[in-house]
């Protein structure tokens, strides 16, 4: 086996200032040469790039990859175990004992039925932007809140609760935190969360996190698994909604074909998802000597599958750095693929098709308030990609 052509030397790549809704060039150039590339782990180590979809979505079906947290290759010395609960970073059979128990409450029927509930959380949120007034910033007024109390409400945190809650949440997935208020950020919601799990356990409400606790998980087990659905349930959709709606602001044409027909909503929120790719990368580690794309990936190697990238392959999609509301190509992996295919992609895309509409419909003049060359992105470094802020305007 020949080693690829090209080298990616080191990770997070960087987005160009002014591309907020493009892979890194240093990506795509990746993908250009072969759909598997070496790389440099931020912490020093060696590995390998999967850029290319159809290698992405093979590695995520392959059992002879690993999601385990503990056996990841990326720096010098051993991380520990996923803690209980967090089956994101877990294999067969630790993964099916904490996911299995949360596939009948997140199905589509199930998440459809919030449809109402959802609608009067995007009511309230746009009622308020509108009686406040232009400008408005989109992540606060809208994007934030919406999840925010969604994914509350269906693990049962108290209504007094949710700002705090949310202030926290954020500190430590915003990817700019310091190590030391990061910490301290991560450590309230679990302790949050432990008291939550224990107030369940002893006077169960209606809602997600009281009915496991009807189960054989433990405290803890349950506290993780909340980490997980909260960060799934969260951040993603609080990062999709400004990202998107900004994307829609930025190419009029696709906003345009949304408004003259609103049956366009659920393939736009498809090729949103497939544009942007907010949950940007994972990663897995070769259980065993694996050859992918004619390339050998060595037992205990730690490769990187670009979703950003697969998302926009052209052996897959026609066209694909385009955004069309209108594409018929389906298959994208923006909630991944295999076992880890995301739980709660069915309330993310509720979600993202009841806000989205609901927004276009209420603010018919909306547009930017400042130019999008100033609008702020998250750094590489946080998990999802998103802006910080996104300042909307419109006609009064």
């Amino acid at each position: 086996m020949s080693e690829p052509p090209h080298t990616v030397t080191a990770l997070p790549a960087q987005r160009r200032p002014g591309c907020p809704f493009d892979p890194p060039a240093e990506l795509t150039e990746a993908r250009r040469h072969a759909p598997i590339s070496r790389c440099t782990h931020p912490g020093g180590k060696p590995g390998w790039l999967i850029t290319g979809y159809d290698l992405v979505r093979s590695v995520l079906a392959d059992p002879r990859f690993s999601s385990a947290k503990d056996l990841l290759n990326v720096v010098d010395f051993a991380l520990p175990p996923a803690p209980p609960g967090e089956f994101l970073l877990m294999d067969e059979p630790q993964h099916g004992r904490y996911r299995k128990p949360l596939v009948s409450r997140f199905t589509a029927r199930r998440m459809r039925l919030l449809t109402e509930r959802i609608e009067q959380i995007t009511t309230a949120c746009l009622d308020a932007m509108e009686q406040a007034g232009p400008p408005a910033d989109l992540v606060t007024a809208f994007a934030k809140p919406i999840p925010t109390i969604v994914i509350c409400e269906l693990l049962g945190v108290p209504y007094e609760d949710r700002d705090a809650f949310q202030e926290q949440i954020d500190a430590f997935m915003n990817g700019e935190t310091g190590d030391e208020d990061l910490l301290a950020a991560y450590t309230a919601v679990q302790d949050y969360l432990a008291r939550l799990v224990a107030a369940k356990r002893a006077d169960p409400t209606d809602d997600v996190l009281s009915e496991l606790t009807d189960g054989d998980l433990t405290d803890e087990e349950l506290q993780g698994i909340s980490l997980i659905l909260l960060a799934a349930g969260f951040d993603t959709t609080a990062n999709m909604l400004p990202l998107g709606t900004f994307a829609l602001l930025e190419h009029p044409d696709q906003l345009a074909a949304l408004r003259a027909d609103p049956a366009l909503i659920d393939g736009a929120v498809e090729e949103l998802l497939r544009h942007l790719s907010v949950a940007k990368s994972f990663m897995r580690t070769a259980l065993v000597d694996v050859e992918v794309g004619g390339q050998l990936v060595e037992a205990g190697t730690t490769v990187v599958l670009s979703y950003n990238t697969a998302n926009r392959d052209p052996e897959r999609f026609t066209d694909p750095q385009a955004l069309d509301v209108r594409r018929r190509e389906g298959g994208h992996l923006a909630f991944g693929h295999g076992i880890h295919l995301c739980l709660g992609q069915q309330l993310a895309r509720v979600e993202m098709r009841v806000a989205l509409s609901a927004l276009i419909r209420r603010f018919p003049t909306l547009r930017l308030a400042v130019p999008a060359e100033e609008v702020a992105v998250r750094p590489e470094t946080a998990d999802i990609h998103g802006v910080k802020s996104l300042p909307v305007t419109w006609d009064v």
